[in-house]
């Protein structure tokens, strides 16, 4: 079997992707032989564990497109495998996925501090879908130091950001993956990415990672109405209007927008970042769920792009 097609095989037995096809129950041992713990000299079993239905649907992206029944995912996520499955799949052609969202930074009062975790977890599910992948636990911890002085908002260094993804992406890489891509939902995390996958570059590793800006671009630009703005704004409202529209509170949102002349944010007119009392910059009461629907959708074909664009690449 040629080494990319372990993915392929796997998936035809795993439970994220398929339930148990027989009705009837199996009949039941008297007498059950204890089970045989592994040793040096026991191969791992091609079994896999249960997973709960709904936990699978939830995994595999299965609620997408409400009151469709999902085809079975192409991508395995890593944390739900043991290491005897994870060896088995890590292997010199397999395309690992790191999501990256953060898991608290301010998005205005209508947004929740986890919004751009659960933008990250939204892209997971569409990628585990459609992509041949194996994707990684999701990192809710960057770079994002205009927000910090926001309650609840919390950002790393960046040079901890960098380094925290290069060790990541060289663990991982020890036992056979070489190409890596940082499904990225962030703006100020492109930098340390950047620099993480030059770092890597030197060990023959190729990371890639999403642009937002660049691959949601064309599309904002055709929908927009505000004046300006990119965060907690008409765009990334719409965005959560699409995905996950009971955590918005369209109530609360308001116009919140100045040309900015300095970098960040700042809650006083006399801080050190771009004023904004809300922590919005941008005119989320433009927003609707159907301008969401446009730009997640381009945004999820940029990623797919990418992702192939990866796999195709030839390694230094």
């Amino acid at each position: 079997m040629r080494p990319r097609l372990a993915l392929a095989a796997f998936l035809v037995t795993s439970p994220l992707t398929t339930l148990a096809c027989d009705h009837e129950p199996a009949p039941t041992k008297t007498q059950p032989e204890p089970p045989v713990p592994p040793t040096e000299t026991t191969p791992p079993t091609a079994e896999r564990r249960e997973t709960p239905t709904a936990e699978r649907r939830e995994a595999s992206g299965a609620d997408v497109n409400a009151g469709e029944e999902a085809d079975p995912p192409r991508g395995v996520l890593l944390g739900s495998l043991t290491w005897y499955e994870a060896e088995a799949l890590m292997t010199l052609e397999t395309v690992v996925v790191l999501p990256i969202g953060a898991a608290a930074k301010e998005h205005g009062p209508h947004l929740r501090l986890e919004n751009d975790l659960l933008m990250a977890e939204y892209f997971t599910r569409r990628v585990l879908q459609a992509a041949e992948v194996v994707i990684a636990p999701t990192l809710g911890y960057h770079h994002y130091p205009a927000f910090v002085e926001y309650p609840g908002s919390t950002t790393l260094r960046e040079e901890t950001a960098r380094d925290v993804v290069v060790d990541i992406c060289r663990s991982l890489a020890h036992h056979g993956p070489r190409r890596f891509y940082a499904l990225n939902t962030g703006v100020s995390t492109v930098g340390p990415l950047k620099a993480a996958a030059a770092a890597l570059a030197r060990d023959g590793i190729a990371l890639r990672y999403t642009d937002i800006l660049k691959v949601a671009g064309p599309i904002e630009e055709a929908i927009r109405e505000q004046e300006g703005g990119t965060h907690a704004d008409e765009i990334e409202t719409s965005i959560m209007l699409y995905i996950a529209p009971e955590t918005v509170d369209m109530t609360k949102a308001v116009k919140d927008y100045a040309p900015k002349r300095k970098r960040g944010f700042s809650r006083t007119p006399d801080g050190p970042g771009h004023y904004s009392k809300t922590g919005i910059w941008g005119d989320p009461t433009l927003a609707t769920r159907e301008k969401g629907a446009r730009v997640v959708e381009a945004m999820v074909n940029g990623m797919l792009a990418d992702i192939e664009a990866l796999r195709a690449a030839p390694l230094d």
